[in-house]
């Protein structure tokens, strides 16, 4: 992380990519680049002349139940209250990586290498004028569902879900600076897919940071990381919780990237995330658990999360 202060302090743009557990953290100046590594954000997707579709096999609905119902029981042990279960996801996508990170419709984009891909639609933190801000993402319907915003807005569940998240974030940010507040409650953004459009809550959280912020930019990462809204809450015993349950090593999914110039930053969550193995494409995705979560809901939102944006 001292890499990101350094860098940051000479005012030089550059690209931070940190994995989800932290343990892999790779900076490099944007002008120094290799080819094999592309990052963007707001960048106008390729204009595609046929809709990509993506072949599913996602884990079989009673090893995810398994998994589902340890989670239960540890929140009803009291040892989290709020758990996001992620999984991986094989896919057949006609597509090589760069062609998916050419041709995706997202926020925020990043090929790194031939490992992995990713087109987030989930800022993480964004710095300027000595102001840092978040955006947590909690809740995602079908959008073609009969009054689809008025359900996703009125579900206790999936308030209950988000206020935990935001609060955890407005913790977060007290750490690392003063004058928090939450700018925005539960506002919609709209995602389309190949297969169906989606509506995603989020919420704007803000605090102050002071001047000298670039000198401190590690410190304060390292403080935030992993991000709240792929973790959950109490954040340090429900990561040991998802260690001891998730089959699988996240990797850099549900880590972070983003651009920093010395003077501003924005970052992403990596979700929405395709990393090659040696048996082929895995897309990884997840949700968030709670005492009032379905499993039968929890588990299509995990696949309905298994898209190609356009």
């Amino acid at each position: 992380m001292d890499r990101l202060s350094a860098l940051a302090r000479e005012g030089r743009p550059f690209l931070f990519v940190i994995s989800y557990d932290k343990s892999e953290v790779f900076t490099c100046p944007l002008d120094e680049l290799p080819a094999n590594i592309k990052v963007s954000r707001g960048a106008k997707p390729y204009n595609n002349i046929e809709v990509p579709k993506i072949r599913k096999f996602p884990v079989p609905f009673h090893l995810y139940g398994e998994a589902f119902e340890k989670v239960i029981e540890e929140i009803r042990a009291g040892n989290s209250y709020l758990l996001n279960l992620t999984f991986p996801t094989p896919i057949d996508f006609s597509l090589s990586l760069e062609e998916i990170y050419e041709r995706a419709n997202a926020p925020f984009k990043l090929l790194f290498k031939d490992q992995f891909v990713c087109f987030s639609p989930e800022p993480f933190v964004t710095i300027e004028n000595d102001t840092i801000k978040t955006f947590p993402m909690k809740g995602t319907i079908d959008a073609s569902l009969p009054d689809a915003a008025e359900k996703i807005m009125s579900d206790q569940k999936e308030m209950a879900e988000h206020v935990m998240v935001v609060d955890l974030l407005r913790n977060d940010l007290g750490i690392v600076g003063s004058c928090v507040r939450v700018k925005r409650f539960r506002y919609l953004d709209r995602i389309t897919t190949a297969d169906k459009t989606l509506l995603q809550v989020s919420s704007e959280i803000e605090a102050k940071l002071s001047h000298d912020w670039p000198q401190r930019l590690g410190q304060i990462m390292d403080a935030l990381l992993p991000a709240g809204s792929i973790t959950g809450t109490p954040k340090k015993r429900t990561c040991e919780i998802i260690a001891s349950i998730e089959s699988h090593k996240r990797g850099f999914f549900t880590g972070v990237f983003g651009v920093c110039d010395g003077s501003r930053l924005w970052s992403a969550v990596m979700i929405r995330y395709i990393e090659r193995s040696e048996e082929g494409l895995v897309y990884k995705s997840g949700g968030g658990i709670t005492i009032d979560s379905d499993v039968e809901s929890e588990y299509k939102e995990m696949i309905d999360k298994v898209y190609f944006p356009v």
